[in-house]
Order: structure tokens, then C-alpha cells, then sequence
């Protein structure tokens, strides 16, 4: 069973087309999938009282997989900290152990035309993954406001043990060797004692795998570097706000939030899949937001948590040829395109799996199953 969780915003609209691509791939491949859509977020505060239900808890730790939407909007903003819908997402990450983030911020050289960067920066395409720790550092430390003498303060803790850096760093590893075999992993050593811990640790667990190359980088630097020369990297692996940062700056690469999936990994629970995005509540029901990151998020889901690599290269070929001619609004400014709806670029991935082959689109920003065992022993150690 999948569990979906629509969400807030435009997370119901995207999810629904993530859902759609997922069933015309198991269609096309002879593969039976079900499907159990929950409350969540925003949703259910106003169903049940509380952003993460007990009873979307329950059925989430009996899923498969967890399909996400997004969550939020300016309708909750007033709540306590504790009970709005972003509390709803932390939560389920904590409660499922997802520890390990995947973004892949892949930009195919035939589909350079949608990068905002210059030809020569993007012409060739790019490929990273930015490896995120998910449950640790500043959003889920210590937090304090107070006021003293008239002045108003506030406090958030950055904490890490060994452990928490560890786990995600060999899951790093084994994606950096099953791709490339380069790892940068990103920190700020010269100012937080955080970071030296995570370099530290890092350059430990760097040892057992001597045939991945790796570097270390500060985090402005690499911000820099991505913008100037996104080839340069394979894998980078950071800690929770900076791999946050750095991955949204991924889609402006790419040139858009829009086109970013990712996937949260824990320790033999489900794994949550969900467009990089927010809700985007602004344009919520217009039938104009872009469904590309919650359907290439579908595709990892088929090939991480499903085992089934057809179906995945099936939803990520049929996503790249609908935009040799179909541009969602995000994409279609400047370029003289009428922009296409939501449910109609849906339409037409769905037409795209359904009647079509794989073409060799894919690229290495999906490994092969034979890349990811390593990884699945890790996570269900």
C-alpha cells in the first residue's frame, strides 16, 4: 500500500498527477499497486484538530511508501509553532526515522533550454545529488523566545552526535560509489564546532570506502560553485539547513522549484517521497502549478521503495519528452509558449508511459538497481 498525503495548496493538484503517472506506469507494467490517500498537514488540522492525525501515522507505518504533497499556508500562520501543518512533516520524518534526504537536481542536455544559465554553464546538462541530514541541527534542536529588560531574543540549537552524522554519510558513500565515485561534503569548519564534528566524522567513515573520492567544502563556497560550475559536482552531503539551502538553489539551476524531486530515507521503515516545493498557496486551484517534482518523486518511489526500475524509467522518460513540447507555467515565461495546465501536462505524461519506450533519458542521476544495494543493507540494518 502507498500512503498519499495530499496536503495543502497545490499539493492535492500535483500529487494527483504524481498518483496518475504511477498507476499508468504500473498499468503499463503489469504491476498492482494501492493506494490510501490521508489527511495531513493544514488538511487535517481543520478534519481532526492536528496536523499529523494518529491514524495517517498508523497507516503510513504499514505503508510501503509514503507519497507527500506539500503542506502550509498563510490560513494556519497564526497557530502555535506546535500545532501548525509544517509541525505535521517534522513529525512524520521523526516518527519514520527518515534520516537520509535525496534530491537529485538533474538537468538532461536536451532539456538545457529551461536553465535560466548561460549555455556554456548549461548547455551540457547536469547531474548532482545533494544528500541531506534530515532529523538533526537547527530545525529540530532547542528553541526559545524571551524578552529581558525590554529586549526581545531568541535562540535555535544546532546539535549533532557522531552517530546522526554517521549513518547519513554511509549512505553518501555508497550513492557517491554507485554513480561517480565523487562525495563533497559540505560544512562550515572555520566557524561552527558542528561542522568540524561533521568533518571530522566524515573524513572517518571516508575510510572504508577508498575508491570514493572526497573533498571538503564550505558552504558558501559551494553555493558559488554551483552557480558557476554545476558540472563540478556528483554527490554532496550536508547537514539539514544547509542541504535545505543549497538543494532549493538546485532549482533555480534548473530553473525551477518545480522540477525537483526528492525522497527521505530511514532505517527499514517507509521512505517519504515528495516535490522539493512548497504549497505555494497563491496559486492554489488555478490549474497552473507544475506537477514535474511530484511525479519524478513517483519515480523514485517506484525504484527505491517498489524494486521495480521499469516502472521509474518509464515516468522519467515520458516526463522529459512531454517537455520537448509542453511547458508548465513556471517554465513557459519568455519563451513565447502558452503554458500548459496542470492536469493537461499530467495528460500527457500519462499518454507518454502508456504508449512509449524507454528512450536512455534517464541518466546516471538514476542509478541502476545494481547501485543500490549497498544502500538497501544500510537501511535495513
Amino acid at each position: 500500500m502507498i500512503a498519499v498525503l495530499p496536503g495543502d495548496g497545490i499539493g492535492p493538484e500535483v500529487t494527483r498527477e504524481a498518483v496518475r503517472a504511477l498507476t499508468a506506469a504500473a498499468e503499463k507494467t503489469g504491476t498492482a499497486l494501492k493506494f490510501e490517500e490521508l489527511p495531513f498537514g493544514g488538511q487535517a488540522i481543520d478534519e481532526t484538530g492536528g496536523p499529523l492525525p494518529d491514524a495517517t501515522l498508523a497507516a503510513c507505518r504499514r505503508a510501503h511508501a509514503v507519497l507527500l504533497g506539500a503542506v502550509g499556508g498563510p490560513r494556519w500562520d497564526a497557530l502555535a509553532p506546535e500545532v501548525r501543518p509544517e509541525r505535521g512533516l517534522l513529525g512524520l520524518r521523526e516518527e519514520l526515522g527518515t534520516f537520509a534526504n535525496l534530491r537529485p537536481v538533474r538537468l538532461p542536455a536536451s532539456k538545457s533550454f529551461v536553465s535560466p544559465l548561460r549555455e556554456d554553464l548549461a548547455g551540457g546538462g547536469f547531474d548532482l545529488l545533494v544528500v541531506r541530514e534530515l532529523t538533526g541541527g537547527l530545525y529540530f534542536g532547542d528553541k526559545r523566545r524571551w524578552q529581558e529588560d525590554g529586549v526581545e531574543g531568541a535562540m535555535d540549537v544546532m546539535s549533532y552526535a557522531a552517530p546522526e552524522i554517521e549513518r547519513v554519510a554511509r549512505i553518501a558513500f555508497a550513492l557517491a560509489r554507485s554513480r561517480s565515485g565523487r562525495l563533497t561534503s559540505v560544512d562550515k569548519a572555520n566557524v561552527l564546532v558542528t561542522s568540524r564534528l561533521w568533518r571530522d566524522v566524515v573524513g572517518a567513515v571516508a575510510r572504508d570506502y577508498p575508491d570514493v573520492r572526497l573533498d571538503h567544502m564550505y558552504v558558501d563556497n559551494c553555493a558559488h560553485l554551483m552557480v558557476r560550475d554545476p558540472r563540478r559536482f556528483d554527490v554532496i552531503l550536508t547537514e539539514n539547513t544547509f542541504g535545505d539551502i543549497l538543494s532549493d538553489l538546485g532549482g533555480g539551476l534548473v530553473g525551477s522549484l518545480g522540477l525537483l524531486p526528492s525522497a527521505s530515507l530511514g532505517e527499514g521503515g517507509p521512505a517519504i517521497y515528495n516535490p522539493v516545493h512548497g504549497s505555494a498557496p497563491d496559486i492554489a486551484g488555478r490549474g497552473v502549478a507544475n506537477p514535474v517534482g511530484a511525479i519524478l518523486s513517483a519515480a523514485m518511489l517506484a525504484r527505491l521503495s517498489l524494486g521495480h526500475e521499469d516502472m521509474a524509467g518509464l515516468i522519467e522518460e515520458a516526463v522529459w519528452r512531454t517537455l520537448d513540447h509542453a511547458r508548465p507555467a513556471d517554465l513557459a515565461s519568455g519563451d513565447g509558449r502558452r503554458p500548459t495546465s496542470t492536469g493537461a501536462f499530467g495528460d500527457a505524461v500519462v499518454e507518454a508511459i502508456l504508449g512509449g519506450e524507454q528512450q536512455g533519458e534517464t541518466g546516471r542521476g538514476r542509478p541502476g538497481r545494481d547501485g543500490w544495494p549497498a544502500i538497501e543493507r544500510r537501511l535495513q540494518m
